[in-house]
């Protein structure tokens, strides 16, 4: 049921509407107060957000700065001979190098197994086994016949066959999960 808002106003008495001669003064005052403190909390998230930006600039690059430490954990007192791999010999072989390793890292870390692909994971894995095994025993050749193109170009071959052996792997994996979606889906007739 609607009512009149004249009528619901008829019992209050009428209050003046004056200000006090200190009115505009307070107001300015309380509108000065709230300007500054807002200005002062939005420094603070800046020099924050600056921060956590650093910070996580910071964590990147030490995830992806290629380490090349290694502990001996028996200590030698014979005086080794540098040892020579496919990083050790340019810039430019270093950084194909790195980029390969680290390609081939990402390409098996992001394999999905499960029961239904394991078998075909399997077979990949030990290929990519076998030419691990044939990279590392090009790298003695390499520190034994010292350095030589046929080597240099094997080395590299074997980098790339790896991968290109992951990422077919990774094709299959997603045409045969595909291939089970499709099976598992009711059939419209």
């Amino acid at each position: 049921m609607p009512k009149d808002i004249r009528k619901m106003f008829e019992n209050y008495p009428e209050e003046s509407g004056k200000l006090s001669s200190s009115h505009a003064n307070a107001f300015e005052n309380k509108l000065m107060k709230e300007l500054h403190t807002k200005e002062s909390k939005q420094k603070s998230y800046k020099w924050l957000s600056i921060a956590a930006s650093v910070a996580l600039l910071v964590s990147i690059a030490i995830q992806f700065y290629p380490s090349e430490t290694t502990v001996d954990p028996i200590p030698s007192n014979d005086i080794q001979t540098k040892e020579i791999s496919l990083g050790s010999l340019s810039p430019e072989l270093k950084s194909i190098e790195s980029y390969y390793v680290n390609s081939i890292n990402f390409e098996i870390s992001n394999l999905d197994v499960n029961d239904s692909n394991k078998e075909i994971l399997d077979g990949y894995l030990v290929k990519v086994g076998e030419l691990t095994t044939e990279y590392k025993s090009l790298t003695k050749e390499l520190n034994t016949k010292g350095v030589n193109d046929e080597i240099i170009n094997a080395l590299i071959n074997n980098l790339q066959l790896r991968l290109q052996l992951l990422q077919r792997l990774k094709k299959q994996l997603n045409n045969l999960k595909n291939l089970n979606s499709t099976q598992n889906e009711p059939q419209i007739s």
